[in-house]
Protein backbone atom coordinates (compact mmCIF):
# COMPACT_ATOMS: atom_id res chain seq x y z
CA UNK A 1 0.00 0.00 0.00
CA UNK A 2 1.04 3.59 -0.58
CA UNK A 3 0.56 5.38 1.95
CA UNK A 4 0.36 8.84 1.02
CA UNK A 5 -2.26 8.29 -1.68
CA UNK A 6 -3.96 5.81 -0.05
CA UNK A 7 -4.26 8.45 3.06
CA UNK A 8 -5.46 10.74 0.21
CA UNK A 9 -8.20 8.40 -1.17
CA UNK A 10 -9.75 8.73 2.38
CA UNK A 11 -9.68 12.65 2.89
CA UNK A 12 -6.85 12.63 5.04
CA UNK A 13 -3.98 14.62 4.49
CA UNK A 14 -0.34 12.77 4.49
CA UNK A 15 1.00 14.35 8.28
CA UNK A 16 4.13 12.10 9.23
CA UNK A 17 2.32 11.16 12.53
CA UNK A 18 -0.49 9.60 10.46
CA UNK A 19 2.05 8.20 8.37
CA UNK A 20 4.10 6.91 10.95
CA UNK A 21 0.88 4.89 12.54
CA UNK A 22 -0.74 3.48 9.83
CA UNK A 23 3.09 2.14 8.54
CA UNK A 24 3.12 0.25 12.34
CA UNK A 25 -0.11 -1.23 11.34
CA UNK A 26 1.23 -2.51 8.15
CA UNK A 27 4.62 -3.81 9.09
CA UNK A 28 3.44 -5.01 12.90
CA UNK A 29 3.81 -8.86 13.71
CA UNK A 30 0.72 -8.03 16.11
CA UNK A 31 -2.74 -7.46 14.31
CA UNK A 32 -4.62 -6.29 17.57
CA UNK A 33 -3.33 -3.17 18.70
CA UNK A 34 -4.86 -0.62 21.20
CA UNK A 35 -3.82 2.87 21.62
CA UNK A 36 -1.40 2.21 24.09
CA UNK A 37 0.93 -0.65 22.18
CA UNK A 38 0.60 1.92 19.05
CA UNK A 39 2.42 4.73 21.36
CA UNK A 40 4.52 2.16 23.09
CA UNK A 41 5.81 0.97 19.72
CA UNK A 42 6.72 4.05 18.09
CA UNK A 43 8.17 5.28 21.26
CA UNK A 44 10.44 2.50 21.13
CA UNK A 45 11.17 3.34 17.79
CA UNK A 46 12.38 6.94 18.19
CA UNK A 47 9.14 8.07 16.94
CA UNK A 48 7.87 11.30 19.20
CA UNK A 49 4.15 11.12 18.48
CA UNK A 50 1.79 12.10 21.68
CA UNK A 51 -0.84 9.74 23.01
CA UNK A 52 -3.31 12.13 22.69
CA UNK A 53 -2.46 12.11 18.76
CA UNK A 54 -2.06 8.19 18.49
CA UNK A 55 -5.99 8.18 19.80
CA UNK A 56 -7.15 11.23 17.39
CA UNK A 57 -5.44 9.16 14.85
CA UNK A 58 -6.63 6.41 15.43
CA UNK A 59 -10.45 7.13 15.62
CA UNK A 60 -9.47 9.05 12.39
CA UNK A 61 -8.14 5.84 10.71
CA UNK A 62 -11.29 3.97 12.05
CA UNK A 63 -13.62 6.61 10.31
CA UNK A 64 -12.08 6.53 7.60
CA UNK A 65 -12.34 2.67 7.08
CA UNK A 66 -8.53 2.44 7.14
CA UNK A 67 -8.77 0.52 10.76
CA UNK A 68 -11.23 -1.75 12.27
CA UNK A 69 -12.36 -1.28 16.16
CA UNK A 70 -12.91 -4.29 18.52
CA UNK A 71 -13.55 -4.61 22.12
CA UNK A 72 -12.63 -7.65 23.34
CA UNK A 73 -13.08 -8.94 27.21
CA UNK A 74 -12.00 -6.20 29.57
CA UNK A 75 -13.11 -3.51 27.14
CA UNK A 76 -10.05 -2.21 26.02
CA UNK A 77 -10.36 -1.18 21.93
CA UNK A 78 -7.96 -2.63 19.80
CA UNK A 79 -7.58 -1.59 16.22
CA UNK A 80 -6.37 -4.12 13.18
CA UNK A 81 -5.93 -3.00 9.95
CA UNK A 82 -9.15 -3.48 7.52
CA UNK A 83 -8.52 -5.73 4.99
CA UNK A 84 -11.87 -5.87 3.31
CA UNK A 85 -12.58 -9.72 4.31
CA UNK A 86 -15.11 -10.74 7.18
CA UNK A 87 -13.19 -12.88 9.99
CA UNK A 88 -13.93 -13.61 13.40
CA UNK A 89 -11.69 -13.70 16.88
CA UNK A 90 -11.41 -16.54 19.32
CA UNK A 91 -9.22 -14.79 22.44
CA UNK A 92 -7.18 -16.84 24.62
CA UNK A 93 -8.39 -15.89 28.47
CA UNK A 94 -4.98 -16.81 30.04
CA UNK A 95 -2.68 -14.94 27.87
CA UNK A 96 -5.32 -12.34 25.48
CA UNK A 97 -3.83 -13.96 22.19
CA UNK A 98 -6.00 -13.13 19.38
CA UNK A 99 -6.55 -15.33 16.50
CA UNK A 100 -8.61 -14.66 13.10
CA UNK A 101 -10.67 -17.32 11.41
CA UNK A 102 -13.44 -17.57 8.76
CA UNK A 103 -15.38 -20.35 8.96
CA UNK A 104 -17.98 -20.77 5.95
CA UNK A 105 -20.43 -22.86 8.42
CA UNK A 106 -20.82 -20.61 10.54
CA UNK A 107 -21.75 -17.59 8.80
CA UNK A 108 -24.44 -19.69 6.90
CA UNK A 109 -25.78 -20.46 10.33
CA UNK A 110 -25.96 -16.89 11.29
CA UNK A 111 -27.28 -15.52 8.33
CA UNK A 112 -29.99 -18.87 8.74
CA UNK A 113 -30.86 -17.78 12.60
CA UNK A 114 -31.07 -14.41 11.06
CA UNK A 115 -33.74 -14.83 8.15
CA UNK A 116 -35.77 -17.38 10.55
CA UNK A 117 -36.27 -14.47 13.37
CA UNK A 118 -37.14 -12.03 10.16
CA UNK A 119 -33.78 -10.12 9.85
CA UNK A 120 -31.21 -8.99 7.35
CA UNK A 121 -27.88 -9.19 8.65
CA UNK A 122 -26.04 -5.49 8.08
CA UNK A 123 -22.76 -6.86 9.66
CA UNK A 124 -21.73 -8.81 12.46
CA UNK A 125 -18.38 -9.67 14.73
CA UNK A 126 -18.07 -13.04 16.69
CA UNK A 127 -15.38 -13.26 19.52
CA UNK A 128 -15.21 -16.86 21.02
CA UNK A 129 -13.30 -16.59 24.65
CA UNK A 130 -12.26 -19.82 25.39
CA UNK A 131 -8.95 -21.62 27.56
CA UNK A 132 -5.44 -22.55 25.72
CA UNK A 133 -5.14 -26.24 25.82
CA UNK A 134 -1.97 -26.12 24.32
CA UNK A 135 0.77 -27.02 27.53
CA UNK A 136 3.55 -25.41 25.69
CA UNK A 137 1.70 -22.57 24.30
CA UNK A 138 4.42 -19.11 23.55
CA UNK A 139 1.68 -16.78 24.15
CA UNK A 140 1.05 -18.00 27.79
CA UNK A 141 4.70 -16.24 28.74
CA UNK A 142 4.12 -12.99 27.40
CA UNK A 143 1.12 -12.37 29.91
CA UNK A 144 1.51 -12.15 33.89
CA UNK A 145 -1.69 -12.37 35.17
CA UNK A 146 -4.55 -14.20 33.29
CA UNK A 147 -7.03 -12.26 31.79
CA UNK A 148 -10.61 -11.67 33.87
CA UNK A 149 -13.30 -13.90 33.46
CA UNK A 150 -16.11 -11.42 34.34
CA UNK A 151 -16.26 -8.32 34.11
CA UNK A 152 -16.31 -7.86 38.09
CA UNK A 153 -12.77 -9.63 37.91
CA UNK A 154 -12.12 -7.14 35.05
CA UNK A 155 -13.31 -4.01 37.77
CA UNK A 156 -11.42 -5.33 40.77
CA UNK A 157 -8.28 -5.47 38.17
CA UNK A 158 -8.31 -1.75 37.95
CA UNK A 159 -8.49 -1.16 41.50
Amino acid sequence: MRQPEHLKIVGLKSTTPRLKILSLFESSQEHHLSAEDVYKLLMASGDDVGLATVYRVLTQFEQAGLLVRNYFEGGKSVFELNQGKHHDHIVCMQCGHVEEFYDATIEARQEKVAIERGFSIRDHSLYIYADCTNKQCPHKDLRADPMPTNKIEAAQSLD
